[in-house]
């Protein structure tokens, strides 16, 4: 089976020029925002389907009238401008009916992730310090039992039938006039006002609350629009969470602008993934790298070459994954980007150049400056000079990427919009970088930049690890472990042993039946000393956040303890040549450190 062809692919100038084309009246604040452009799409595809989920679909028109159902049920409660809903609600049609609806009275929705409970998942309501939550009928137990939590005047409503005494969101909503929301009933919010708080989705702490401006939201849609050259034929896949920004606002958004159609689950399924592909007639699929090394784990399907797919847009593509992914289920192109909810700049690979996450063309460098500046792993902030400025990376070179954020008045640069927390915000700006007075936005991220401009991404900034007086890249070591015969997941993580400077590598491996210990510590060799994990724990699965990212922190707080860890911990014995597995003798001649390392 031979791979798709390059001329199947659209010319990565076209696609940066129609983005450019969609998004230049936003830019210039000629724009409406986006639930006003519900309406003037209604009138336009009127019964065209708009968001599909398995028990229910809205066409425009429906999704128009909805959205106006709940911007007045939020009036006929007292809500207005300026104030803060929470949104806790699993995928579905109204949940981009609700925001869009209390948005447009000048409401912030904060979206909530539905895999939170307890204190965390009362921190992040508190933060936003909102006049009430809406709850999806599943997830109202949740809700309750963080309710303890949090101020006893908070309001609370559900959205469908369930167990919980709460009032009815929907059924309030749905005796509310579904016509076209005036402007005496309710101004409509700028460009610039605020529509939504969606959560940073790290593996460490607590979430953070972004703002997320109307501005951004209409950015967003028609860039990725203009990049997949959305239309009314096509149909976008999205199993993403809509609490995030990629599955609520890109994936959903982008389409819609184009006039197509989104088809929601609720969860990503690699066994009915490719019939429900096939059966939706999908022409778009928003993919998270994890997903599609999910697909590629899983047996054949004779569903899974006769898709119409003719474009996967998404981010986290590993380069091994991309190649056989694209041969192997025959797409046609592939758009890798890197991006963050807050961040102010974006990287697109329109080339579709594997391992990749993407570039800046020449013409649009001093739109959006990005640079990679030399990083102090054990400062944990970026080197400056004697006079105190950064330093930039040559090609090839690991640094940290940051983005030139716009002066007052001035044309370029990005924007950030920061957290509902000054502090936090405050923290992610870096200042003095280049020159006295300029600032830049701090990404958190360690990348590489090769001759012809492409960005590839190395680790988050607390991923590197010091050990042995080397700086450790947890990506390039799990490249290395993943493509040993075997292995089907890995994840790396530093941990500190007694006795020594740094932190040791460890690694949690997913294994399969004919996986030997042996052939892994020999795969291994490829990588310099300092560099091979000290650490094998093999595990049953790799857990993940909800956004599907590695929970790093807890496997790396469990360490290597075997009163702690059920799962069998292995050391690398590098007298014996061999991994060892790790008892309580071996932990406590470990932490007594009295072993050579």
């Amino acid at each position: 089976m031979s791979a798709p062809r390059p001329e199947n692919m659209r010319s990565p100038l076209k696609a940066w020029l129609h983005a450019l084309e969609a998004t230049a009246p936003i830019e210039r604040g000629q724009a409406p925002i986006l639930p006003l452009l519900i309406d003037t799409l209604a009138e336009r595809f009127d019964a065209a389907p708009a968001l599909l989920a398995r028990d229910v679909s809205l066409s425009y028109r429906a999704l128009a009238q909805a959205v106006s159902r709940y911007a007045r049920w939020g009036l006929a409660h007292g809500l207005k401008a300026g104030d803060v809903v929470c949104l806790l609600m699993e995928n579905c049609p109204d949940y981009m009916a609700i925001w869009l609806g209390l948005s447009r009275i000048g409401v912030t929705v904060s979206l909530l992730n539905t895999n939170l409970t307890g204190e965390l998942l009362a921190h992040a309501i508190r933060v936003v310090a909102p006049r009430c939550v809406l709850v999806g009928a599943a997830l109202s137990a949740a809700l309750e039992a963080a309710r303890a939590r949090l101020p006893s005047t908070l309001g609370c409503w559900a959205h469908g039938a369930g167990d919980a005494d709460l009032p009815r969101l929907d059924l309030e909503a749905a005796r509310m006039p579904a016509d076209r929301l005036s402007d005496s009933e309710a101004p409509a919010p700028s460009l610039e006002d605020r529509a939504l708080f969606i959560y940073t989705s790290g593996t460490t702490g607590l979430p953070k609350a972004a703002n997320v401006s109307h501005f951004r939201l209409m950015q967003w849609t028609h860039w990725f629009a203009g990049l997949m050259d959305t239309a009314p034929s096509d149909r976008m896949y999205n199993c993403l969470p809509m609490y995030h920004s990629i599955g609520g606002v890109v994936a959903s958004g982008a389409p819609l602008v184009g006039g197509g159609a989104v088809v929601l689950r609720e969860r990503f399924s690699a066994r009915e993934f490719w019939q429900d592909i096939v059966q939706e007639r999908c022409t778009l699929f928003q993919y998270i790298g994890e997903l599609c090394r999910y697909l590629l784990a899983s047996p054949p399907q004779a569903q899974e070459t006769r898709h119409a797919l003719r474009l996967c847009c998404g981010n986290g593509l590993r380069a091994e994954v991309w190649e056989e992914f694209q041969r192997r289920f025959r797409i046609p192109q592939i758009l890798e980007y890197y991006a963050a909810t807050e961040g102010s700049f974006s990287l697109y690979n329109c080339e579709g150049r594997a391992g990749a996450i993407g570039r800046i063309p020449a013409f649009l460098a001093h739109r959006v400056p990005v640079a990679l500046v030399r990083f102090d792993t054990e400062a944990g902030a970026p080197v400056r000079d004697e006079a105190g400025r950064c330093l930039r990376c040559a090609p090839d070179e690991v640094g940290e990427a940051i983005g030139a954020l716009s002066r007052p008045g001035g044309q370029d640069g990005g924007r950030f919009e920061g957290y509902a927390d000054p502090e936090a915000s405050k923290q992610k700006i870096l200042r003095d970088v280049f020159a006295e007075g300029d600032a830049w936005y701090r990404t958190g991220d360690l990348m590489r930049q090769d001759e012809q401009g492409f960005f590839y991404f190395v680790d988050r900034v607390g991923d590197t690890f010091r050990w042995k007086g080397e700086n450790v890249s947890t990506g390039e070591v799990t490249a290395v472990i993943t493509a040993c015969p075997g292995v089907s997941d890995a994840v790396v993580y530093g941990v500190s042993v007694p006795g020594t400077e740094g932190r040791a590598g460890m690694a949690a491996v997913v294994v399969a039946a004919q996986f030997e210990l042996a052939a892994l510590r020999h795969h291994l060799q490829a990588l310099p000393a300092y560099a091979r994990p000290l650490f094998i724990r093999i595990v049953p699965s790799i857990e993940l956040t909800g956004t599907f990212r590695l929970k790093k922190s807890e496997l790396a707080l469990q360490g290597y303890d075997p009163a702690r860890v059920s799962d069998p911990v292995y050391f690398d014995d590098r007298a014996l040549e061999a991994y060892v597995r790790v008892d309580g003798a071996l932990y406590e001649r470990l932490r007594a450190g009295s072993l050579r390392l």
